[in-house]
């Protein structure tokens, strides 16, 4: 990737171009940044999580992925949010509350989903609320192309620009240059089992800004409601479907 070159180059067509233009520019510092000095660690980045240009951005990417009509435990979707209160309304009082303090993430919704190939087995998600998702899709703005220079080349996991096909090209690759075998392992319940400590202490080695430090931990800590109602705090691990990945 060259050093300048944005990491969100899909625009949607009901966010205007100018919001896309800052947030690609601002990305393309952090990344140039990040990859000339990989022991940096990146202060002031608060004030770009809660730019009106990354919210709007943050927005048009939760209503553009397949859950943006899934609610969280407010009941709200993202076409209620366009109705009911509309979009500039609704990133003004969530910047004012990023900005004053106030915004606490809620509890996710938990939704059990069978696992794919027929075991059985049911896979939990955690559906955020609308607000939370697009703090979180503004965090991932600002955070990617600092983190990103990290990645090893071969690395294709929830990454910008890279899909399982990329990954699957690879092997294909490998396997017609004298490579016969391929190791197939899985980490058990990995999101599940995730140390908060770890993440914060990694976090913590790229990011000094406290207020985006303690906005990670909130959403780490956030808890979850189940299906049967009840409340249970998250002492470990991470929901699966909580982040936005388009």
């Amino acid at each position: 990737m060259p050093p300048d070159a944005p990491l969100d180059s899909g625009a949607r067509d009901d966010v205007p171009q100018g919001p896309w233009s800052r947030v690609a520019g601002m990305q393309a510092k952090l990344h140039r940044w990040a990859a000339a000095d990989p022991g940096r660690r990146f202060d002031d980045l608060f004030n770009f999580v809660h730019d009106p240009a990354t919210l709007i951005v943050a927005f048009g990417r939760v209503a553009g992925n397949r859950g943006a009509n899934t609610p969280g435990v407010d009941g709200m979707t993202v076409a209620l949010v366009e109705e009911r209160i509309g979009v500039p309304g609704f990133l003004d009082d969530l910047r004012a509350a990023l900005k004053d303090g106030s915004f606490r993430p809620l509890p996710v919704r938990e939704r059990k989903i069978p696992k794919p190939g027929g075991s059985g087995k049911l896979r939990k998600l955690g559906i955020p609320a609308v607000a939370d998702k697009v703090v979180q899709a503004a965090l991932k703005l600002v955070l990617e192309p600092i983190f990103e220079p990290g990645f090893e080349p071969v690395s294709y996991g929830f990454r910008p620009m890279r899909r399982a096909h990329d990954a699957i090209a690879e092997i294909h690759h490998f396997g017609t240059s004298g490579y016969r075998w391929v190791l197939d392992a899985d980490i058990e319940a990995a999101f599940d089992n995730l140390s908060h400590c770890a993440v914060m202490e990694r976090v913590r080695g790229k990011i000094k800004d406290k207020r985006v430090l303690a906005l990670v931990k909130a959403f780490l800590k956030a808890g979850v409601l189940t299906e049967l109602g009840e409340h249970e705090d998250t002492w470990t691990g991470t929901p699966q479907g909580a982040s936005c990945h388009r």
